[in-house]
């Protein structure tokens, strides 16, 4: 597979999650196999986390060894791709699956009204991709995964998920078992392509790509969210807008909105928290020197008065 056909792989369905896998190998049909399970992207503000499996027989780990498979963070890009073909060029007998989560599945989730923290997020997404492997045929043996949250206690929870399956958690698994170095090294290449080939689907006329690492003590980051943070619409969907870095800047930065809710009337709710209702921006006689956002002009929005 050329870098640009994976480019093109890893990002054309970005933005609502999707779920990515090589062929599966006909010997993890028949062979007892191990999988391993890690994940790229969890801290940075921008681009979508990737979790990743990768397997192979249980007798071919040796093999997997010669690859010269490593944790995916002591390896350069280039390092990474190279090790990524090979893997794939392993079809053989190694097989790999990713699930991508896109940064609006991540904030809404974590903001919804019924919590869903990034933990349980990281947890499902694993759980859902060992599943996806069974589901597929693959004769799984053995799983290890580099922990999230306390290693024991995410232990007892995937191996109740899956009896007759010995699960191993540790923390820095992806720096002791190669098979989830293996899956680090996926999980990375694909959050890489996604980030640096992102297409934003908002109008934004030459966006500055030079966002950074994505994490949020970066100073390119934080310059760059200053930059593209829409003062009505907030941020594009690149962005995790759950996270503190940028639910601090929408603080001091937004227009500050109150949603009218049936507890309270809306004026007097308003009046009280100092800022408009939502109400007043359908009142009869409001003055037109406000200026239209172009969210409302592109679109030729007007409001209307009357029905």
């Amino acid at each position: 597979m050329s870098r640009r056909a994976k480019s093109k792989h890893f990002v054309d369905r970005k933005l609502d999650g999707c779920r990515l896998s090589s062929a599966i190998p006909d010997i993890c049909r028949t062979s007892d196999c191990c999988l391993g399970i890690d994940e790229a992207g969890r801290g940075p503000v921008l681009g979508p986390m990737v979790y990743g499996i990768c397997f192979c027989p249980i007798d071919r780990k040796e093999d997997l060894k010669e690859l010269k498979v490593a944790d995916s963070k002591t390896l350069t890009e280039v390092e990474r791709e190279n090790l990524f073909q090979k893997l794939d060029e392993a079809k053989g007998f190694v097989g790999w699956a990713l699930q991508i989560l896109s940064p609006n599945t991540i904030s809404t989730s974590m903001l919804q009204r019924t919590k869903y923290n990034l933990n349980a997020l990281s947890h499902d997404a694993a759980i859902g991709l060992v599943q996806y492997a069974l589901d597929c045929g693959v004769q799984l043996k053995e799983v290890f995964v580099d922990t999230v949250g306390p290693a024991e206690k995410y232990q007892d929870k995937l191996s109740q998920r899956f009896p007759g399956v010995e699960v191993t958690v540790r923390p820095k698994a992806d720096s002791l078992f190669p098979i989830v170095s293996a899956a680090s090294i996926c999980a990375k290449v694909a959050r890489d392509h996604a980030v640096n080939s992102w297409k934003f689907v908002e109008d934004l006329v030459d966006v500055d790509l030079e966002y950074g690492s994505g994490y949020p003590n970066d100073p390119k980051t934080k310059s760059w969210l200053q930059k593209y943070l829409d003062p009505v619409f907030g941020y594009p969907q690149f962005v995790r807008f759950s996270w503190s870095t940028t639910r601090t800047l929408l603080d001091d930065k937004a227009v500050a909105v109150h949603w009218d809710d049936d507890e309270e009337d809306g004026e007097k709710a308003a009046a009280r928290m100092n800022c408009s209702s939502m109400l007043s921006y359908f009142a009869k006689g409001q003055s037109s020197a406000r200026e239209t956002h172009r969210f409302f002009s592109e679109r030729r929005l007007q409001s209307l008065d009357t029905l």
